[in-house]
């Protein structure tokens, strides 16, 4: 597992993580806002009023209103990303993670404007009468390449299970565990049986379970969030600064935080924003494509969804954890392997009274060893000798999620006795099937619903972002199977869509008990896969856009 790990590790390197990925997905952004005249601003009041239902003509084609599509489509974006995603974001890259996940936003409000547009002009009515629209049909018509389209269809029919499913499920699975105590396993199970029978009534029926879950849920949480951040007020502006500060510097080590350089900012930003709102990526054309909509009508109303999702969503959930102070924190959790590491020698990051580290070169060589730069750390190999529980070498540490691990305990690896024994080490990593516990950092949903207790909610915060994450993440789910079955339709027909329905239901039950650092960098890499097809047909389309813009601002 851990060397399939390092190889995911090795292709995001590639992809997302390498200098090129931000530069196209938010170049192409920033090339259409200024080809385009800056629509994102000059069509977003426009966009309210379209999605109010007064442009949408009752005998038009199509099977969802405009406010169904869009509804639709941000089920398949406001989930694991806006919960847990920016916790991650904030976990591996600092708060400056943040302002580029804005960045991101505002430029992705013109590639979603530009996509949509586009997938709803060339979709097409199949032999069983149903609409299917998205990149792959204009990357076939009107850029005449049928294997091209082939290939975003296949790559997002992997994406769709390795974005828009399996991490939707572990977040739901970890943090009903967390809050609740249920089995991951049964988690899985009762989802994935509820999830089969609302994906075999299509898009009508995905489109009204999303149309009342997505609202409702939205203003539950944004509720809850409120609440927090009045009780926190004091803390919001230097939260703000927080995200500013450093933004081309990188975040500087603090509390049990290592620290972020700006590339990884500028990187699990920019890779944030992305898994987010989804623009560029190709899928939520495929869900407006049903509009009873004109093409550019809907391209206007997609505009909302990088806003709503990352603007503002987003941003709440970030204002809560900076200004709850949890990011820094140290809490009691299991250990996920993948993501703990043995090192020779004793390092602290102990503060003096006055916050400053007792062992700053510590703390700055540690700094450097999770940003992959060059330092003096070493990773331990060899034995480690075990009794009750407890760590008997003394001349080594444990980091567990880029944090220094305390109180460590080990156990069997069913959890039911103190492990006794001898564990053997290679590159840091441990080879024996052992439960690892003990305080350290936490990410992904995990910070989330440590933030949200906090104060006066208490455990009832992490239980309101359980269910929050348990409403959104599974809308996500229902819509991304969505998006899969329409490119499997795509490639193979109709008679294709059930075997990848069961493929689909089979892999998000598994998810539920997969490593969640594993299952987010499937995440990474496969998103950057099925983006890089569709931002070079964008590119290719840019005049046929350009017209098509000039038309709607004639008319308006």
């Amino acid at each position: 597992m851990n060397q399939f790990n390092e190889f995911l590790l090795l292709l995001d390197s590639n992809l997302s993580g390498s200098w090129w990925f931000p530069i196209l997905l938010v170049g192409t952004g920033i090339f259409f806002t200024i080809y385009l005249g800056f629509p994102q601003f000059r069509f977003f009041s426009k966009a309210w009023k379209i999605v109010s239902g007064k442009n949408t003509k009752a005998d038009a084609e199509g099977e969802t209103t405009a406010f169904e599509a869009l509804t639709t489509a941000m089920s398949g974006a406001v989930g694991t990303g806006n919960i847990g995603g920016v916790a991650l974001a904030i976990w591996t890259g600092g708060p400056a993670a943040i302002f580029w996940m804005w960045i991101t936003a505002i430029f992705g409000m013109t590639t979603k404007f530009v996509e949509v547009t586009m997938g709803h002009k060339y979709r097409t009515k199949l032999e069983d009468g149903s609409i299917s629209g998205g990149p792959m049909y204009y990357i076939e018509h009107a850029l005449n390449m049928k294997w091209a389209g082939i290939l975003f269809a296949f790559l997002m029919m992997i994406t769709a299970i390795g974005s828009g499913n399996m991490p939707q499920i572990n977040n739901i699975a970890l943090v009903m565990n967390t809050e609740f105590a249920v089995p991951k396993l049964f988690t899985g199970l009762f989802l994935g049986i509820l999830l089969w029978f609302i994906i075999i009534g299509g898009i009508k029926r995905i489109a009204s379970v999303a149309s009342k879950i997505i609202p409702i849920m939205g203003l539950i949480y944004f509720g809850g969030a409120l609440f927090i951040l009045i009780e926190n007020y004091q803390n919001i502006i230097p939260s703000f600064n927080a995200i500013f500060a450093q933004v081309f510097t990188g975040s500087a080590a603090v509390g049990g935080f290592l620290g972020a350089s700006f590339a990884m900012s500028l990187k699990y930003g920019v890779a944030r924003g992305l898994y987010s709102n989804e623009a560029g990526q190709g899928s939520s054309p495929i869900a407006h494509a049903s509009s009873k909509n004109t093409s550019i009508d809907q391209g206007v109303v997609s505009i909302l969804e990088p806003f709503i999702d990352t603007i503002v969503v987003c941003s709440v959930t970030a204002l809560v954890i900076l200004s709850s102070g949890v990011w820094t924190e140290k809490f009691d959790t299991t250990f996920s392997k993948t993501d703990m590491v043995i090192l020779e020698g004793i390092y602290s990051d102990q503060e003096n009274i006055d916050g400053t580290y007792k062992h700053p070169e510590h703390m700055e060589q540690l700094t450097k060893y999770v940003q992959s730069i060059d330092s003096d750390v070493s990773e331990f190999t060899g034995p480690i000798n075990i009794e009750n529980g407890k760590l008997i070498n003394s001349d080594i540490t444990i980091l567990h999620s880029r944090s220094i691990a305390e109180n460590v305990v080990v156990k069997s690896a069913d959890n039911k006795n103190l492990y006794t024994g001898t564990l053997n080490v290679i590159k840091g990593k441990v080879l024996e099937p052992v439960l690892v516990e003990g305080r350290s950092l936490v990410s992904s949903a995990e910070l989330t619903a440590k933030a949200f207790s906090q104060g006066a909610l208490g455990e009832y915060g992490g239980k309101l972002v359980a269910i929050a994450l348990l409403l959104f993440a599974f809308s996500t789910a229902i819509t991304w199977c969505y998006y899969g079955d329409r490119s499997t339709a795509y490639i193979f027909g109709e008679k294709g869509v059930f075997w990848y329905r069961n493929f689909y239901v089979l892999c998000f039950i598994l998810a539920a008990v997969i490593d969640t650092t594993i299952v987010w960098n499937i995440a990474y890499v496969v998103v950057a896969l099925v983006s890089i097809p569709n931002l070079i047909a964008l590119f290719v389309l840019r005049k046929e856009m350009k017209n098509l813009t000039n038309e709607f601002i004639n008319q308006n």
